[in-house]
C-alpha cells in the first residue's frame, strides 16, 4: 500500500503545489516587508492561499484523469470548497478576534504588567487570496494532469 501512495503522481503534485505556493508567498512578503522572514514559509494565511492552490489543484487532476462527472471528482470537489469556505470565513474571523484580543488585553494593561503571548492573528485568508490560491492550483493541476 505505501508504495502505492510513493507512485502516486495526483499526491506528489498536490505536495509541490501546496510547497511552491508557501515559496511564492515567501517571495511575495520578502519584496512586501525588504527582508526575508522564514516564517512566511511555514505560516496560514497571506497571498496566496497555499490551502486553496492544493485542494483545487487535487480536484482539476482528478477531474481531468476520472472525469469531472464522477463521483470521486464530487466528493474532491466538495471537500475543496469547505476548505477554501473555511480559509476566507471561520480562520479569517478567529484572526479578527485574536487582534481585537490582543488589542484589548494592550488597552487594559497599561501601566500594568499583563503577561500573556500575542495571540496570532493571521490566521485565514481573504476572498481574493483564497481565489489567486485556486486559480493557481488550477493551473498547476492542468499542466500535470
Amino acid at each position: 500500500m505505501f508504495v502505492k501512495i510513493l507512485k502516486n503522481d495526483i499526491f506528489w503534485v498536490t505536495l509541490f503545489t501546496g510547497f511552491f505556493t508557501q515559496g511564492i508567498k515567501f517571495i511575495i512578503y520578502w519584496i512586501k516587508d525588504k527582508r526575508p522572514n522564514l516564517e512566511w514559509l511555514f505560516t496560514t494565511g497571506g497571498m496566496p492561499s497555499s490551502h486553496s492552490a492544493s485542494v483545487m489543484c487535487l480536484s482539476t487532476m482528478v477531474g481531468i484523469r476520472k472525469g469531472f462527472d464522477s463521483l470521486i471528482f464530487a466528493v474532491v470537489l466538495y471537500f475543496s470548497l469547505i476548505i477554501m469556505y473555511d480559509a476566507a470565513g471561520l480562520r479569517r474571523a478567529a484572526g479578527e478576534q485574536a487582534k481585537i484580543i490582543n488589542t484589548l488585553i494592550k488597552e487594559i494593561g497599561k501601566g500594568k504588567v499583563i503577561e500573556h503571548k500575542s495571540l496570532k492573528e493571521l490566521l485565514g485568508h481573504t476572498p481574493i487570496e483564497v481565489l489567486t490560491g485556486a486559480t493557481l492550483g488550477i493551473i498547476i493541476g492542468v499542466l500535470f494532469a
